[in-house]
């Protein structure tokens, strides 16, 4: 009678852990001093988050240009994936944070309307490491995102490499000089009108805060050990219209010689593409949190 307890014992633990699910919390509030208003923020917390008395590493997850806090969620199904990964132990164990960044590019706007960037190192990553069981320390901290936040995820890495072990943009929306150069007005406008300057044209465009938020800019100015400090998973499909910009990123890295792993799968700019990119991009990020 015992042994056939156990079994059902051990037949119930194993069903359990087949089928456990992560814990998600979306719109998940912060006030902002800094942005003066209320902030948006969604979380996955791993299946054992409730159960363990440890702490985990922590992914801050970006999104893309119009969408907010739950896209990752909802279109992304970043809690299946994560699930996925790390049932399968392809990823570790892990807290993915996912705040809404509205339109800002996560950084700071150059006519002070949204000092975005200030609020999320400042105010959002202290937060996260006060509410949750998070391992506060760099080594256990990575960032990515796509398109918007790819951009967002491979410029906090750039600027506080001090505070990230590891970034992994995914069709990243970087553009040279030549690109903001040439940009239409309609879309200059629209994309950088409130953080680098409005209705400016040509040339004029390259501003002061352009070149301070120029991943191509800061990484010229910047040495390599300075740059090899955190390490970074670039990818972008080969019929997205990032295509070509996202290669160029990748050879200024390699003229810096900077170590890094870039990856042109075949796919566009959507959620399919990402989708089927996000676990990898998680696991090189997790990667670097365990112990070597």
């Amino acid at each position: 009678m015992k042994k056939f307890q156990l079994l059902l014992l051990f037949i119930f633990s194993f069903t359990i852990g087949l089928f456990a699910q992560g814990i998600v919390k979306e719109k998940q509030v912060i006030k902002s001093a800094i942005l003066n208003r209320e902030v948006h923020y969604s979380i996955y917390l791993p299946n054992d988050y409730n159960t363990s008395d440890r702490a985990y590493p922590v992914t801050y997850l970006l999104h893309g240009y119009g969408d907010a806090d739950d896209g990752w969620i909802q279109f992304g199904e970043i809690n299946r994936l994560a699930d996925e990964g790390i049932k399968s132990g392809k990823m570790p164990p892990m807290i993915i944070v996912t705040p809404d960044g509205f339109t800002s590019f996560y950084i700071n706007a150059a006519d002070g309307s949204m000092n975005y960037e200030d609020f999320f190192i400042k105010e959002l990553i202290p937060h996260i490491e006060k509410t949750y069981k998070v391992k506060a320390e760099r080594k256990y901290r990575g960032i990515a995102g796509l398109s918007m936040g790819g951009y967002g995820a491979l410029m906090y890495a750039l600027k506080y490499p001090n505070l990230f072990v590891a970034s992994a943009p995914l069709s990243a929306a970087v553009w040279t000089d030549n690109d903001i150069v040439n940009l239409s007005d309609n879309m200059y406008n629209s994309l950088f009108g409130s953080s680098m300057g409005k209705n400016l044209k040509g040339k004029d465009r390259l501003t002061a805060a352009w070149q301070a938020n120029s991943p191509m800019a800061i990484i010229e100015k910047k040495t390599t050990a300075e740059l090899s400090t955190v390490k970074y998973w670039i990818d972008c499909g080969d019929d997205d219209f990032l295509t070509v910009s996202n290669s160029e990123l990748h050879i200024v890295l390699i003229n810096k010689k900077v170590p890094h792993e870039f990856r042109m799968r075949d796919g566009a700019h959507n959620w399919t593409y990402w989708r089927t990119g996000i676990v990898d991009a998680l696991s090189f990020i997790g990667d670097n949190f365990r112990q070597k």
